[in-house]
């Protein structure tokens, strides 16, 4: 599983998901005489806050009420928790968003203590669906409690003013459509990436390594399959078009098991549930070399929880197109790192650093500061060879 995990003291920068806090030294890419940051004046990052966790009481009976609407004006999205899921069988509740474009069912098997699946929007319509007669579904423990729920923070709470992003100068990602015709493989590749909703408060970005089921994000996104289970994975969440607001509909499925994580590396390698459901996705690979300085990078990513977008321009590189500032950047260890100025925000902690020469995964993306950072992909391989 990895080297035993290390507490990091100090703050030269502390990250939130991608976001750099930068209060000290930094060393810049390209300045051979510039400090380097000790491994131990870093702080390992945690997954930035997408959701907030409030107290609910509904309840769903066969003698009462069949059908309640959870409403959270302006939440970007609804997910609820049955503290109580007794029905008969054969009977089932939904839970599903305003327009019943999304719909996620559950029944006694699930159990008490079961998060339902996230539905958009600022609604969560649940409803008892009762499929047959039954003398025990009249009883006054038959039915589903919900005793609490996360809803999405709304824009105005998501806008308000967060600690120094890792944009570095202007903000050049965009949508991953608006690569749709001008750069196709880029666009194609992207598909592999996922948004992460973390126990419905927290988010991270991840993507498909390999054409088994296997996922990849960094350590401090999670690190156990128990929060691996309670993590959504969502493929196929972006804009319609360039610059819209309109969102494709994503594909949801479970994490599943952490089959290895490591915090020097930064790394949590696991799988999903219902993996049939996500693989036309397609994947990415590990480009298992050292990557070499100035060549052109791009980075399809979640950043702030957004739909996917992609880091290609910078205004910081030379030509326009970022690249590697630095093959050996200081990660939590010395030379770990590969340094870069492609554009991220917290959210985007786990994302593929693609190189353009090969299409393959260079870094692992888990720093801000401009430059930002990822560990480097030859380490990831050496470390995860077998599991891959």
């Amino acid at each position: 599983m990895g080297r035993n995990k290390k507490t990091w003291v100090g703050a030269a920068a502390l990250l939130l998901g991608g976001v750099a806090f930068v209060v000290g030294p930094n060393a810049h890419a390209g300045d051979e005489s510039a400090a380097v940051v000790a491994p131990e004046q870093r702080v390992p990052a945690g997954a930035a806050t997408v959701g907030a966790e409030e107290a609910a009481d509904a309840v769903l009976s066969y003698t009462g009420d069949t059908t309640r609407t959870l409403t959270y004006p302006g939440a970007s999205f609804v997910k609820v928790h049955f503290e109580r899921l007794l029905l008969a069988d054969g009977d089932y509740v939904s839970v599903s968003n305003a327009d019943g474009s999304e719909e996620y069912r559950y029944d006694s098997s699930d159990g008490a203590g079961t998060w339902a699946t996230s539905v958009t929007g600022q609604q969560a319509v649940v409803e008892l669906h009762r499929e047959a007669a039954s003398v025990l579904a009249d009883l006054p423990l038959f039915g589903a409690a919900i005793d609490k729920v996360t809803r999405g923070l709304s824009p105005a709470e998501m806008s308000e003013p967060r600690s120094p992003e890792s944009v570095c100068s202007r903000d050049d990602k965009k949508d991953a459509v608006c690569y749709r015709d001008s750069d196709p493989a880029a666009f194609n590749r992207s598909a592999a990436v996922a948004r992460l909703l973390i126990d419905g408060t927290t988010l991270c970005t991840a993507w498909r390594v390999g054409p088994k089921n296997r996922m990849m994000t960094n350590h401090h996104c999670f690190e156990t399959s128990r929060e691996a289970k309670a993590t959504e994975v969502w493929f196929g969440y972006e804009c319609e078009v360039c610059g819209g607001s309109a969102t494709r509909e994503p594909v949801k499925v479970r994490g599943d098991e952490v089959l290895a994580t490591d915090q020097t590396y930064d790394y949590t390698l696991f799988t999903v549930g219902d993996f049939s459901e996500i693989e036309d996705f397609g994947y990415l690979e590990f480009d298992n070399r050292l990557s070499e300085r100035g060549e052109k990078l791009y980075i399809p990513q979640h950043p702030s929880g957004k739909p996917l977008q992609i880091a290609v321009d910078s205004d910081s590189d030379d030509g326009g197109n970022c690249r590697v500032e630095e093959p050996k950047y200081q990660g939590y260890e010395a030379d770990t790192d590969v340094g870069y100025k492609c554009d991220t925000e917290f959210g985007s902690s786990g994302s593929p650093v693609i190189a353009r020469s090969t299409g393959k995964v260079i870094a692992l993306h888990h720093f801000g500061g401009c430059p930002n950072s990822g560990v480097r992909a030859d380490l990831l391989v050496a470390e995860l060879r077998r599991l891959l």
